[in-house]
């Protein structure tokens, strides 16, 4: 039913097409134009297989949480830490990879917060794109792609979705609402709450709950998001030499935090008057 070319959203791609609240100076089209136009061509390609620290810090965070529920025993052991650092393959990595996953670890084995919930899902973080799920809206639809960390069941029949954090940034709700909206389709009829929780700081969000009202209202967003991007896709393969007026650039000091910006030509690395990003 669903089709290559159907018009498709994530909460990935929300981000890439609007801003967070309070991120807008820094947010830039040409980002999600290399991203979601470019990613084959070769130079591209490799720029995006180069995943950061803090991607990997999360990766490998969420792939810890797994290992320790996936062999509970770890979770009371001496050396349980050590067994899961062996599991992650931590030795591979960074110094700077090693000892802050290694901090998370111990940080998780400490205080669990999975320990005693009734997990229906726990994904290891490195599965890929999961299924889509095929939403109408009005006389069109849309592929909607949610990738869950992991569901746990709050009392008798209310799904918890969960998503795992590391790093400083600040919690984004369109993240909680996209999975909500996705439950209601993978779980008809379950009442359904989301969350974040922060592994490197132990630091968890408010339940985030989502009406009738506002589930049609994210799904109409949602359909106006997945069409805009589509009809830039089709512009930039239609003539990809306006690929500047379609995804605009926004050059600043930013332009240093982005993996792009050494085949980027308006890409800004001297700049110095604007604050520095957090990680």
């Amino acid at each position: 039913m669903s089709t290559p070319d159907r018009p498709f959203v994530s909460y990935h791609l929300w981000s890439l097409v609007t801003p967070a609240t309070g991120q807008e100076r820094w947010h830039c089209q040409m980002r999600r134009g290399f991203i979601k136009a470019r990613q084959h061509e070769p130079q591209v390609k490799e720029l995006l297989g180069q995943a950061t620290a803090p991607q990997r810090i999360g990766i490998l965070a969420q792939k810890g949480v797994y290992e320790f529920h996936h062999n509970r025993h770890l979770l009371n052991k001496s050396d349980g830490v050590e067994k899961v650092a062996q599991l992650l393959k931590l030795n591979n990595t960074s110094h700077q990879v090693q000892q802050r996953v290694i901090q998370i670890l111990k940080k998780y084995q400490n205080a669990p917060f999975l320990r005693g919930k009734n997990i229906l899902q726990l994904t290891p973080g490195d599965e890929g794109f999961p299924k889509p799920i095929l939403i109408g809206q009005g006389d069109t639809c849309f592929r909607l792609y949610a990738a869950m960390d992991c569901i746990f069941i709050d009392g008798d029949r209310t799904l918890h979705i969960l998503d795992f954090k590391t790093g400083k940034s600040a919690f984004d709700q369109r993240q909680a609402l996209v999975y909500l909206l996705a439950a209601r389709y993978l779980y008809p009829g379950r009442p359904a709450v989301a969350s974040f929780y922060n592994l490197e700081l132990g630091k968890k969000s408010d339940l985030i709950k989502i009406s009738n009202h506002e589930f049609e209202n994210l799904k109409y967003e949602l359909a106006k998001i997945a069409q805009k991007h589509q009809d830039d896709l089709q512009k930039y393969h239609q003539q990809k030499s306006d690929f500047s007026q379609i995804f605009p650039p926004n050059p600043g000091y930013h332009c240093r935090f982005c993996p792009f910006n050494s085949i980027c030509e308006f890409a800004n690395l001297t700049a110095s008057s604007q604050p520095v990003l957090p990680v």
